[in-house]
């Protein structure tokens, strides 16, 4: 059985991005039987050996690759096949929805981390802290310790689940500000045209604070979506 064979076999099997400590302890005898001298030369064949079988899902004739995120490799949607994905996803049931403050609120947390919740509350212009326990309760961010300052109020970061559930392998990849305000800019003025357009035909109810916002959800949410359906897609198809 191939080496290569074997990681394929447990990238897939994972619920979770595997690291590759992880994959050198389960193929290490294995290797080792085959010649492997000692564990530099170990981790250099497994290290060699996952880079080809990354190289092999890069194929167009792929529809999944495989991606370093938080600190592990997972099998992933590649992007051009994100829409269908997320249609399905979509299909059976509706995706995880951020109100507004929350989702104003975790992206200031990912670019200013660690943050507290005034420093929050005074890049937002309105109060943050409502909005925090539902973030935490989600486990999207996690507490940093306190602050050096009087009162020493709670530090703010994201977390691990942040990025396992947006796809991302660290914060740097995140869009910069003047791409996100330009995003959630166009967003609103298309959720504007939307609701005019619904005017003229009937009255429009007032809009409620969890109305999505198309690209600004999308930074976080469509990662997300896909990132989500990935392994149950998977698993449907075995």
């Amino acid at each position: 059985m191939s080496l290569k064979a074997k990681l394929e076999a447990i990238i897939y099997a994972a619920e979770t991005p595997v690291t590759l400590e992880q994959i050198i302890q389960l193929v290490k005898d294995s290797v080792v039987s085959e010649g492997a001298a000692d564990a530099t030369e170990l981790k250099l064949q497994v290290r060699a050996a996952l880079e080809e079988l990354i190289a092999d899902h890069y194929s167009p004739d792929h529809g999944i690759e495989i991606r370093q995120v938080a600190g592990g490799y997972r099998m992933s949607t590649k992007p051009e096949y994100h829409d269908v994905v997320r249609a399905f996803a979509k299909s059976l049931k509706p995706p995880i929805r951020l109100s507004l403050p929350a989702l104003e609120t975790l992206a200031v947390i990912a670019y200013k981390q660690p943050v507290t919740v005034p420093e929050i509350s005074e890049i937002r212009g309105v109060d943050a802290g409502g909005v925090i326990a539902t973030l935490l309760d989600r486990k999207l961010i996690t507490t940093a310790g306190r602050k050096a300052v009087i009162g020493r109020p709670i530090l703010y970061k994201t977390t691990k689940e942040f990025l396992l559930r947006f796809g991302l392998k660290d914060v740097g990849e995140l869009p910069s500000m003047e791409e996100f305000e330009k995003l959630v800019a166009e967003s609103f003025q298309s959720d504007l045209l939307a609701v005019e357009g619904q005017a003229s035909s009937h009255e429009v109810s007032p809009k409620s604070e969890t109305v999505e916002v198309a690209e600004a959800q999308a930074i976080l949410e469509d990662a997300e979506s896909a990132e989500h359906v990935e392994s149950r897609a998977r698993d449907g198809a075995a």
